[in-house]
């Protein structure tokens, strides 16, 4: 069996009056992060973990900010397209951990409601999926309430 593994890293700046979607959810919020796509940087890390873990580069590889095609596009579809792509090649998912890492709002009341739509987007166990939220502390972009972070380590096997 060969076993790999990719790991995720995402940013997006909060902006007053978007959408936050969140782990493929509305998350209820005045702010949202602002990006090309929804700009949920939960589907995006997840994105970027899995081609990472079956070496095929990143998420602005395949879907570019310089495509019009992706303008505002539902992350859940990407994360569709790439779990197409690595199950394609061959691979499996075994797990995946989240880090959501943003000041405000708390997301824990929120964390069933992502795995369980990611659950059903990436046909996984929701045992398979782990999120976690954290602040920053009030330090840098995020403890400010200017950004959102999150990380994510994926391992496949083949």
């Amino acid at each position: 069996m060969k076993i790999r593994v990719g790991q995720g890293y995402d940013v997006h700046r909060l902006e007053e009056g978007r959408p936050f979607w969140l782990g493929g959810i509305q998350i209820p919020s005045t702010f949202g992060p602002v990006g090309h796509s929804d700009a949920d940087v939960v589907c995006h890390v997840l994105c970027d973990a899995l081609l990472g873990a079956a070496n095929m580069r990143n998420i602005g590889y395949h879907f570019s900010d310089k495509d019009p095609r992706w303008k505002g596009v539902d992350s859940k579809l990407l994360l569709a397209e790439v779990l197409r792509m690595v199950r394609g090649a061959g691979y499996e998912i075994s797990n995946v951990d989240v880090t959501v890492v943003l000041q405000e709002p708390k997301l824990n009341p929120h964390i069933p409601a992502m795995k369980t739509c990611l659950a059903g987007v990436m046909n996984l166990p929701e045992d398979d999926i782990s999120i976690k939220a954290t602040t920053s502390e009030h330090i840098g972009f995020v403890g400010r309430g200017e950004g959102i972070a999150a990380h994510c380590v994926a391992l496949i096997y083949r």
